[in-house]
């Protein structure tokens, strides 16, 4: 991989993984339509360490008070009932799908799931449950003409279920074109959460399984074409560009909807189908390079 490449490759990780557009999905396009070798997934699990990395410091006092309760929650009991440590007891027991499955579905994450039509289908087919969503989230706070607005959800209200909701919906990111917080998202706004919850949460889930995986694919990050110098650039360019990108979002989430990406999502895996159809892209672009 050239350093060109990995610059690219870091800015849309660093573009793409906070956004409900899917991350993986994005950097594998962008070497098919740029001719380039397939990154692969032990590349993008390397270059995510960078965006969690944003994460961990644009939650830091979110973290840190969690962090902290949790610890003491398990010398005191009564420490439980804190609201920041069972947060951190949930965001524990939401990354045990993705994690047991992540192991299971290795090889299939590393082959099959890579194929494009597969992507496509997924960007169209999660973009429409994330536009679904995000409308039953719109009449729930706008109410209506004869319909009282509803009062969604917010992190306090927290259950065991929910978090184990929110951690089944994080593994079905395994597949390139989910979207890691756009499944998160979806699944927190259809059972009764607000927007900027269901992002937080969403993030500070992401932290533990993104880092794990990481560093069990670090092994592999520096075999065949992805080279480590430029995997390590391309994690840095992903960890300052993904900063912003939260910042961003954040602030974007508490005024507006995420009917633009819905739109962007249906359009993008629309034009897919429409490559691969016309045998412009090969389902299996990249894989046979480098």
């Amino acid at each position: 991989m050239s350093w060109f490449a990995s610059f690219v490759l870091g800015l849309v990780q660093g573009l793409t993984e906070f956004l409900p557009v899917s991350s993986s999905a994005h950097l594998r396009l962008t070497a098919a339509f740029a001719h380039w070798p397939d990154p692969g997934a032990a590349f993008t699990a390397v270059t995510q360490i960078g965006t969690e990395a944003a994460v961990l410091i644009y939650f830091r006092k979110d973290i840190a008070c969690i962090v902290g309760a949790w610890f003491r929650s398990l010398r005191d009991r009564r420490a439980r009932r804190d609201p920041d440590a069972r947060t951190g007891w949930l965001v524990i027991i939401g990354s045990l799908p993705i994690g047991v499955l992540g192991l299971v579905l290795k090889d299939a994450i590393e082959g099959p799931f890579r194929d494009l039509r597969l992507i496509a289908t997924t960007l169209v087919v999660m973009g429409v449950v994330l536009g679904c969503a995000d409308r039953l989230a719109a009449r729930d706070e706008g109410g209506g003409r004869h319909r009282a607005a509803k009062r969604r959800k917010e992190l306090r209200d927290l259950t065991v279920r929910d978090g184990l909701l929110f951690g089944f919906c994080q593994a079905m990111a395994l597949v390139p074109g989910v979207s890691r917080s756009g499944a998160t998202i979806s699944g927190g706004l259809l059972v009764g959460y607000t927007r900027e919850a269901a992002a937080r949460y969403s993030f500070l889930l992401a932290v533990p399984a993104v880092l794990a995986s990481g560093v069990f694919e670090l092994k592999d990050a520096g075999a065949g074409h992805t080279a480590w110098g430029p995997t390590i650039f391309a994690t840095v360019i992903a960890f300052v560009v993904g900063y912003a990108v939260i910042a961003w979002f954040m602030r974007f989430i508490s005024t507006r909807s995420f009917m633009p990406f819905v739109i962007y999502r249906v359009l993008l895996g629309l034009l897919l189908f429409a490559l691969v159809a016309a045998g412009v892209l090969s389902p299996r672009a990249g894989e046979d390079l480098g």
